[in-house]
């Protein structure tokens, strides 16, 4: 099974300019308008602008397992992307929520 998760954006170019920071790089693939992140195997990111998505820009909540965190992090202070305080669960897990320009919950937990 593939998984495509759309997030709705305002405006492509400042999206473009926040994701690829994200990620760390540029999106993997564009088809048409739409620009695409592939964060799993079979999983994608999909940012998409258009006018017929309006009314769900900012209500996106995406939630990645990452092995290193604190990088990623760290890379996203570089790029001036601020997160909320890192918390830890009981089960060890690592938690912290990004939000992108619209308002779009791209969320790290790194497991123990």
């Amino acid at each position: 099974m593939d998984l495509h998760s759309v997030v709705c954006v305002r405006d492509r170019t400042i999206s473009l300019k926040w994701y690829e920071a994200f990620f760390g790089r540029p999106a993997d693939e564009i088809i048409g308008e739409e620009h695409l992140w592939q964060t799993g195997e079979n999983a994608w990111l999909v940012i998409d602008d258009r006018p017929v998505r309006a009314a769900r820009v900012g209500g996106t909540m995406i939630t990645f397992g990452v092995t290193d965190l604190d990088d990623i992090l760290a890379r996203l202070a570089a790029h001036g992307i601020e997160h909320e305080p890192v918390e830890t669960y009981p089960n060890g897990v690592r938690h912290v929520e990004i939000l992108d320009p619209d308002g779009n919950s791209m969320s790290l937990a790194q497991f123990p």
